[in-house]
């Protein structure tokens, strides 16, 4: 039998748990959930997928549920400064206490599954997931907010039945697991639409849209898609820092709506979000109210998400990780910040599309790019930096630098107080940044 007596040891045991197992199939997760008396089933959910935007998606609905009145639980990957972040209410993270105490609840069904499967026990994520159902089941939230890890048809979370699916947006990553086409990656988070349960569908692609409109047809899923059903126009800047846009359905229409969370993305992601809240609120009768859905909007705020965590210079940390992300943030760049010499201190896991990644940031002219590793999440490893600058092309040359600390010191003496420094790469990687710049 496993022991774990502390918070310590209870983090330790869960990283200690294999990532994957290649097993297509829930059936793990699935016995797993029977064994802790599927506590799954006794929750009121909103299941989130995509490529990107899930968390910020997940954002701004937790903060005009919470203006609403709703106690919020949210399920998210990765955290940024401590493992409890991935459980939370109302934003804020379950206590060490209680993380023991989960763990602890958990482990005799593992140590059970480990002696009996073949395939072996559950994986860390499976572990995390049944954590966080079994919590929920408590009653500690009147609805919980869940966050698909990767992909969506076999990811652990989706053993649960939801009131509403949300499928933010798709694009290119992970796809040794989830394909190498966006039709087949749509398939994966597809994966999440249930029978009889509406399904929101973010801005997609022809091919991915026609995946995920098949698939909610074949389920019997009414869906609402952005352009469509709802719609975003007059989207503008009110300062640096502040964007505005107006809301439509057939049945609503908001004017001058405000987040401020900067990117043309984030505005599809709060209007995705809207109309997920808006679906909500009408399965459980509750009037909508604008001043909520205001207040909720400007509030929302996710950490490492273009955040700026100084003034002068102006810094600011984001974790774009992929190739779709690091599209959206050039795009801003090259049109919000375009008045700014841009110095970008960059790491990047060698498993994503680095080089496409890093040339299409490094294309914009103002954008003056330093290279860094950081230790990456188990076996996983940093871009190769010598390579770089050999393979990327870019407007201005590509600078190195081993050591991140000495990368942005090295971006600090060669910038002026009047330019941008953005720090951007793995997640994981700003992790580590952040804790400079922000107390925990």
């Amino acid at each position: 039998m496993t022991e774990v007596k502390t918070y310590e040891q209870a983090v330790a045991f869960i990283h200690g748990r294999t990532k994957f197992k290649k097993i297509p199939t829930l059936a793990r997760m699935t016995k797993f959930m029977a064994a802790l008396d599927n506590p799954q089933n006794k929750i009121q959910a909103i299941h989130i997928a995509g490529t990107n935007g899930k968390g910020s998606t997940l954002t701004f609905l937790r903060s005009m549920l919470q203006e609403t009145g709703y106690k919020v639980g949210s399920f998210t990957s990765p955290f940024l400064t401590r493992f409890n972040e991935r459980i939370s209410v109302n934003g804020e993270p379950i206590s060490d206490a209680e993380i023991l105490r989960l763990v602890q609840k958990v482990l005799p069904v593992i140590d059970e599954l480990d002696k009996t499967l073949p395939e072996g026990g559950p994986t860390e994520f499976e572990i995390i997931t049944a954590m966080m159902y079994s919590y929920f089941a408590e009653g500690h939230a009147d609805v919980v907010l869940v966050e698909v890890g990767i992909g969506g048809l076999f990811d652990s979370t989706n053993v649960v039945l939801p009131a509403v699916s949300v499928i933010v947006n798709i694009g290119f990553d992970h796809m040794k697991l989830l394909g190498n086409t966006l039709g087949k990656i749509a398939t994966q988070k597809a994966g999440i639409i249930k029978e009889n349960v509406p399904t929101v569908i973010g801005q997609l692609g022809d091919e991915a849209l026609e995946v995920i409109i098949k698939t909610a047809r074949q389920h019997h899923s009414s869906y609402f898609c952005f352009d469509e059903t709802y719609k975003v126009n007059n989207r503008r800047y009110q300062d640096l820092w502040t964007q505005k846009f107006d809301f439509a359905t057939t049945d609503y229409h908001f004017k001058d709506l405000k987040i401020s969370m900067l990117g043309n993305y984030q505005i599809n992601n709060a209007s995705t979000a809207l109309q997920a809240y808006l679906i909500f609120l009408k399965q459980q009768n509750v009037p909508v109210l604008e001043k909520n859905i205001r207040s909720g909007l400007v509030k929302a705020f996710w950490a490492g998400r273009f955040e700026k965590v100084n003034e002068q210079p102006l810094v600011v940390l984001d974790g774009a990780h992929n190739e779709p992300a690091f599209e959206e943030i050039t795009k801003l760049l090259g049109t919000h910040f375009k008045q700014y010499d841009i110095y970008v201190v960059i790491a990047i896991l060698e498993d994503k599309q680095y080089h496409k990644m890093i040339q299409t940031l490094g294309a914009l002219n103002n954008v003056h790019i330093i290279a860094t590793t950081f230790a990456g999440p188990g076996k996983r490893q940093a871009a190769n930096l010598t390579e770089l600058t050999t393979s990327v092309e870019t407007a201005n040359p590509i600078q190195t630098e081993e050591n991140w600390q000495l990368a942005i010191a090295k971006a600090s003496r060669i910038m002026s107080s009047d330019d941008l420094l953005l720090i951007t790469g793995s997640l994981y990687f700003i992790s580590d940044v952040r804790k400079l710049f922000v107390e925990s």
